[in-house]
């Protein structure tokens, strides 16, 4: 699928990665936060020895950082969306709509719905964009 960013994407994307030196196939800001599409194999790289480089985009930034790790498919694309909550098994079900159903641990549905459903809409909006999954629902 095409992701369209935004100028204002765009720009942080550029920021990204001059601080990280980590790559970002996608970006959701909000005035409080902003959400970085990492790809595979470089979360490392952008969370830094212990968590030093994501601190100083966040510093440079002045706005809370969310980093998801890219997939190869949905289900492993929605399991990276909702961590660190421990996802134990996303079933996508396609009829009119395309669903994610992750099996989220009991004790993790917290983390995985986040403070007023953010982290779980972050899920939503990105494997929409991503994968064409039309919702993304805690099973």
């Amino acid at each position: 699928m095409t992701v369209t960013l935004s100028d204002e994407a765009r720009r942080l994307v550029v920021v990204f990665e001059d601080v990280t030196g980590a790559t970002a196939r996608d970006c959701l800001p909000d005035e409080e936060r902003v959400v970085f599409l990492v790809v595979a194999g470089e979360m490392a790289t952008a969370i830094g020895p212990g968590g030093e480089t994501v601190g100083r985009l966040e510093e440079r930034l002045d706005r809370d950082v969310q980093l998801v790790e890219d997939a190869d498919t949905a289900e492993a694309f929605v399991a990276n969306a909702l961590a660190p909550a421990a996802v134990y098994n996303v079933t996508i079900s396609e009829n009119d709509t395309t669903v994610a159903y992750a099996e989220v641990a009991e004790e993790d549905k917290g983390v995985a719905i986040g403070t007023d459903g953010r982290n779980i809409e972050v899920a939503r909006r990105l494997a929409e964009r991503h994968f064409g999954v039309d919702d993304v629902q805690l099973a």
